[in-house]
C-alpha cells in the first residue's frame, strides 16, 4: 500500500553559508527521494531556499532584511530552486512540479480544499509536488515561518503518514551540543509539553530564518492532525529509508492519539486572532482543564476591534496564550458584559443569542 511522506528541507541544508544554491546537496536529496519513491511511496517536498538561492544573483551582498529585497530575491530563487530540482530529479526518471502557497491559502476553506484536490493529483500522476511559500508576494505578518509551519500544515492536509524535518542538527538535544559536550540526544517525545519547549534552541543560521522551536512548533501542528514527525539530519545515502522505518538519526515525535478535526486546525493554527480577552484563574480552569465555555464572568479584560464571529486569542493574567475561540460579541458589548454573572448579562443585553463569549465547540486549547 502507498504511504505518503512529507519531507521538508530547510536552506541551511541546500546553500551556503554565503548564500547560493549547494548543487551537491540537491543532487543527494533527490536521489534520496527518488530511492523512496522507488520504494512505492508518495513523496512531497517542502523547501525553502529561494531567498538564500537568489540574493547573489541579483547582486546583494548579503541575505537582504527589507521586504521589497526579499520578495525580489525570491523571484529569482524559486526559479532556480526548481530549475536544480527537475535536472536533479529527472535523472532518476522522476517528474516535479511547483507548488507555491501562502498562508491566505490556508485560511480560505475553498483555496485550501482547491490546493488539497490539486495535490491530490499530483500524487495519483507520480509527480513530487515541490511546494514552497510564495515569497515573492507574502508579507511577513502572514509568513510561515522558514517552512515548518508549511510542511506540518501540507501534512495534515494530504493526511500524511509521516513528516520528515531535515535541518543541520540531528535531533532536539537537552542542551546545545555545539557549546555544551554533554548534552544528550533525546530520541523520542510522546508529548510536546512546557519541558520541550524550554529546551528548543533559539534563532536559526543565518541563511535560514527558523530554529529548533520553529520545528517544535510544526511537530505540535503535525503530531496534533494525527501525523507523526521526525526532525534530525541526514548526509548519508540510504539514510532516508532508514528514517522512514524508525532508524533516523534525530529525534521521533509521536503522534496525538486525540486528532482534531479540520476545523479545529484551522482555529488553532491557521485563524488570525482579531482580538485578545484576558480571563481569571476560574475561566482558565474551566477551559483547559474542564472542557466547558468561557462564560462572560471570566473575562477581565477585552483588547481589539472584533465582531461577532472573529477569532480571538485568550490569555491568563500573566500574558500565557491558553487558546482560540470564536467570540459570541462584538467588542463593545464584551466592554459591557465582562466580569458579569450570567443573570446579569441577561439583564444587561436586549437579546442574547448565546450566553456564552466562546462556546466549547468554536475553542482550541493551545496550552503546551
Amino acid at each position: 500500500m502507498l504511504r505518503r511522506i512529507v519531507v521538508k528541507i530547510g536552506s541551511s541544508s541546500l546553500t551556503s553559508s554565503e548564500g547560493g544554491l549547494n548543487r551537491k546537496a540537491i543532487d543527494f536529496f533527490s536521489s534520496e527521494l527518488a530511492a523512496l519513491k522507488a520504494e512505492n511511496y508518495q513523496i512531497l517536498l517542502v523547501t525553502s531556499g529561494a531567498v538564500a538561492a537568489g540574493f547573489r544573483e541579483i547582486g546583494y551582498a548579503e541575505r537582504p532584511k527589507l521586504l521589497h529585497e526579499k520578495q525580489a530575491a525570491a523571484a529569482v530563487g524559486q526559479a532556480l530552486l526548481m530549475q536544480n530540482y527537475r535536472e536533479a530529479l529527472t535523472v532518476h526518471g522522476v517528474s516535479a512540479a511547483q507548488v507555491l502557497l501562502t498562508r491566505s491559502d490556508f485560511q480560505n476553506r475553498k483555496r485550501m480544499g482547491n490546493a488539497s484536490m490539486t495535490l491530490e493529483e499530483l500524487l495519483g500522476r507520480g509527480v513530487i509536488p515541490i511546494i514552497n511559500e510564495n515569497d515573492t508576494v507574502s508579507i511577513d505578518e502572514l509568513k510561515f515561518g522558514d517552512n515548518d509551519t508549511l510542511s506540518a500544515l501540507v501534512a495534515n492536509l494530504i493526511k500524511a503518514d509521516q513528516l520528515i524535518i531535515l535541518t543541520d542538527m540531528n535531533g532536539l538535544y537537552t542542551q546545545d551540543p555545539r557549546i555544551d559536550p554533554s548534552a544528550q540526544r533525546i530520541d523520542h517525545v510522546q508529548e510536546i509539553d512546557d519541558d520541550i519547549y524550554k529546551i528548543a534552541g533559539g534563532a536559526g543560521t543565518s541563511v535560514g530564518t527558523g530554529g529548533m522551536r520553529s520545528k517544535i512548533d510544526a511537530a505540535k501542528i503535525a503530531s496534533r492532525g494525527g501525523v507523526p514527525v521526525f526532525i534530525g539530519k541526514l548526509n548519508q545515502p540510504g539514510q532516508l529509508a532508514q528514517t522512514v522505518n524508525g532508524q533516523g538519526q534525530g529525534t521521533y515525535f509521536e503522534a496525538n492519539d486525540s486528532v482534531l478535526p479540520r476545523k479545529k486546525q484551522w482555529l488553532g493554527f491557521l485563524s488570525i486572532p482579531i482580538g485578545t480577552l484576558t480571563v481569571d484563574a476560574g475561566a482558565e480552569e474551566a477551559l483547559i482543564h474542564g472542557g466547558r465555555s468561557l462564560l462572560p464572568v471570566g473575562v477581565r479584560e477585552s483588547t481589539g476591534h472584533f465582531q461577532a464571529g472573529d477569532v480571538v486569542e485568550v490569555v491568563n493574567p500573566d500574558g500565557e496564550i491558553l487558546g482560540r475561540g470564536i467570540v459570541n460579541y462584538d467588542a463593545d458589548q464584551m466592554q459591557d458584559i465582562m466580569g458579569l454573572p450570567s443573570s446579569e448579562v441577561v439583564k444587561t443585553m436586549n437579546s442574547v443569542h448565546r450566553l456564552e463569549v466562546i462556546h466549547r465547540d468554536e475553542w482550541i486549547s493551545l496550552k503546551a
